[in-house]
């Protein structure tokens, strides 16, 4: 048994060896255990990633997306897109993807999380950015990619006057994802039942949502405080009208129940006072 392992060994050691020498090409560049610090950079997806893109699409995501959405992703028909290349790689590859983001710009008013925005809708011209996938390849995680990806869309709706937010989905069970989000101060705002339907399974959906450029909820802790404040002023002021007005009426009830009372105690003829003298005074 030990002379198996110790074989298994020494074999992936020379393997090594060789690899960092140049001679031996077979070890996958992206390998973790490797000694060396990848260099990455970032820009825009171009035509030329269609291939790698789709291929860690299909690796990463349970949904599948259709050819038309690549065709726009690698041509920006109405998608922007920041891709994580590993400068440090060799024979090639320095160029090839390992991470990405895709996004899209949408009118604030025709989005789902108008409700969420703090906004004058007379402004028509107001929007956000949409994330619409986000992934790293498994061999280059935990090295701040996807945080790095996500700072590009930041800086990029940042840069337009009009934005007021970033948002996106993140499926339920996708814990990392949640995670990475909150750590980039994202708000998880919503949760929206059967969001997802994959290989016919309804899975709940998380909606984060970033502010940019002055965006901010309808409901600021410091709007809520001051609502919530205003509301209990205005309901006190309400209450101790109500109160003076019910002894208001009570003093006046009084005053003239007992100015009929004297009459009536007065008067010869009580007992034949009739209906409509004795309308609204129960002391008769």
């Amino acid at each position: 048994m030990w002379h198996k392992w110790k074989e298994k060994f020494m074999s992936k050691l020379s393997k090594y060896i060789k690899y960092l020498l140049g001679i031996d090409n077979t070890i996958p560049m992206v390998n973790p255990k490797l000694p060396r610090r990848p260099a990455i950079s970032y820009r825009p997806i171009q035509p030329s990633d269609l291939e790698i893109l789709e291929k860690i699409h299909d690796d990463l995501f349970p949904i599948r997306y259709e050819a038309e959405f690549f065709q726009n992703v690698v041509n920006g028909h109405d998608i922007v897109s920041w891709a994580a290349v590993d400068r440090s790689r060799p024979n090639g590859q320095s160029d090839e993807l390992i991470g990405f983001v895709t996004a899209r710009i949408v009118l604030a008013r025709e989005s789902e999380i108008g409700d969420l925005l703090s906004f004058d809708s007379s402004n028509s011209d107001q929007t956000l950015v949409y994330i619409l996938t986000l992934g790293v390849v498994e061999s280059f995680r935990n090295l701040g990619i996807a945080s790095a990806l996500i700072r590009e869309v930041i800086k990029y709706a940042s840069s337009i006057p009009t934005c007021r937010a970033i948002y996106l989905h993140v499926i339920s069970y996708n814990n990392s994802a949640i995670h990475l989000y909150k750590k980039m101060s994202f708000m998880c705002v919503r949760r929206l039942q059967g969001f997802y339907l994959i290989n016919g399974q309804h899975y709940d959906s998380y909606l984060f949502v970033y502010y940019v450029n002055g965006g901010r909820s309808p409901c600021s802790p410091l709007e809520l405080v001051a609502g919530t404040l205003n509301f209990m002023r205005n309901g006190l002021k309400s209450v101790f009208a109500m109160l003076r007005k019910n002894e208001d009426r009570k003093v006046s009830k009084w005053a003239k129940c007992k100015e009929n009372h004297s009459l009536i105690s007065t008067g010869p003829n009580r007992r034949n006072l009739t209906a409509a003298e004795c309308t609204g005074y129960e002391c008769v």
